[in-house]
């Protein structure tokens, strides 16, 4: 029997950015993520000897993040590398925010991510390659392990995805050419093509979780159970197996239970916990929510589900209020308190008083919103200028009692009374405000104009409009 022959490291590479970059349109360019460090040396020596053979444009980008005393170094050698190959360089600085709320590591990653998105845009790049190898993906696996992660967790990277959110680039594509490389194999690689490279501090620090995993716990494994990282590999492919299975799943649960963008709780309840748990997180997925942990989604569909016919729960996720109104669950925003649902400290006059001079809008930030003057049609009612010009406005959300007549032939109701009517849910009604004249009700947002004061001749009648921002 012949021998089965081992590829080469060259060859992998080769066939992996082959087959990214059929998937590109326009001209055949690719960048690499370039630190400095040994990983991505290799990536980019493999890079350019692949884009000296294909006729590829080849760009080198570098992000300094300030964060170690010898980052202004790393640029220095990243540069002089790629200018000894003749590669186009460029770095970018970038400064973290928000390390206190995600941690240093997290917020260094989102701020690389986004600035590497930012430099494949500016050079109409389409294809981003990274240096990420089989020990990288063995770590990600047992990190999301210790997590307690599911399916989509434990299957680990991609051998390349589209990541918008992360890149800020919808047209790029990050690339893993060296996903099925062990390090050892890079190592080995670098040395025998005499390749430099920078050793970074941090990668040594064993207060980050991946350092100490990679120090600690993998030569352990590795000595225990040699070849583990493509066993690792092996599980994150069957896992990728599994989560497409579910994905698919959660794509038919959704369809069946969707209704106007919210969820028919009768439908829902007819799928099993697993099923329903499985369709929520699909949906958080498609409106680019953090995923909830199954504590919380078990929690949350208790307490929704279980609430009493008429009742309005509300759950809190941190990215958003999940609802239950009229048997349907609602994904709403969290939205910042609005002042015009307070008094003013020293002036206990509820609401805001204003005069109309003729504007065709006035904005009141206290409501969240502009309020219009629109000019009305022929042969529709609107107040007279000559009369609205005259009166003291006031501007307040609703307080109870209020009452409007939205047509002659109709019967003056309750402003509650035509919210049930017009399927406004509380949390909506909560943020419209009402248009008064001394104690008539003009006009209330999401209802419309009360008929009583409007007229239909006259050559200036105007109608009010509301519009949130």
């Amino acid at each position: 029997m012949k021998k089965q022959q081992i590829p080469t490291l060259s060859s992998t590479f080769e066939q992996a950015v082959t087959a990214a970059l059929a998937q590109r349109q326009g001209a055949p360019r690719m960048a690499v993520a370039l630190s400095g460090g040994l990983d991505s040396s290799a990536l980019l020596h493999l890079a350019h000897a692949y884009a000296q053979a294909h006729g590829v444009a080849l760009y080198a980008f570098h992000v300094h993040h300030g964060l170690s005393a010898n980052a202004d170094a790393w640029l220095a050698h990243c540069e002089q590398a790629c200018a000894a190959l003749g590669v186009t360089f460029e770095a970018r600085r970038v400064q973290l925010a928000n390390q206190q709320k995600s941690g240093t590591e997290a917020a260094a990653r989102k701020a690389r991510y986004a600035a590497l998105g930012a430099l494949c845009a500016a050079h109409e790049v389409k294809l981003l390659l990274t240096a990420h190898h089989l020990d990288d993906q063995a770590e990600t696996v047992l990190l999301q392990l210790l997590r307690g992660s599911g399916p989509a967790g434990l299957s680990g990277m991609d051998a390349a995805n589209a990541a918008p959110e992360l890149l800020a680039n919808p047209d790029l594509v990050m690339a893993r050419p060296l996903l099925p490389a062990s390090r050892k194999q890079l190592a080995a690689y670098v040395a025998a093509h005499d390749i430099a490279y920078i050793n970074d501090e941090s990668n040594d620090d064993p207060r980050f979780a991946r350092n100490a995993l990679r120090h600690k716990v993998m030569p352990a494994l590795d000595e225990a159970f040699p070849g583990f990282q493509e066993r690792f590999a092996r599980s994150a492919q069957h896992a990728q197996s599994a989560q497409r299975l579910l994905t698919e799943l959660a794509q038919q649960d959704l369809a069946l239970c969707l209704v106007d963008d919210c969820i028919d709780i009768a439908k829902l309840r007819m799928l099993s916990l697993d099923r329903s748990y499985n369709m929520l997180r699909y949906w958080f997925g498609t409106r680019q929510l953090r995923m909830p942990s199954a504590a919380w989604l078990s929690e949350m569909l208790a307490q929704l589900l279980e609430a009493r016919d008429g009742a309005q729960p509300l759950v809190t996720h941190p990215d958003c209020h999940v609802r239950r109104h009229r048997d349907r669950l609602h994904i709403t925003p969290k939205l910042a308190d609005l002042e015009g649902t307070r008094e003013d400290e020293f002036d206990k006059t509820p609401g805001t008083t204003f005069h109309w001079s003729g504007e065709t809008e006035l904005a009141f930030p206290a409501y969240g919103g502009v309020l219009h003057f629109d000019s009305a049609g022929a042969g529709e009612g609107g107040l007279d200028a000559d009369w609205l010009r005259g009166q003291p406005l006031l501007i307040e959300f609703r307080k109870g009692g209020e009452r409007l007549k939205p047509a002659h032939n109709r019967p003056t109701r309750g402003l509650k009374y035509h919210y049930q009517a017009l399927d406004i849910p509380a949390w909506e009604r909560s943020r419209l405000p009402v248009v008064s004249a001394g104690r008539q009700v003009l006009f209330a947002a999401g209802v419309g104009m009360d008929c009583n004061h409007l007229v239909d001749e006259g050559a200036s009648r105007w109608r009010l409009r509301w519009q949130a921002v």
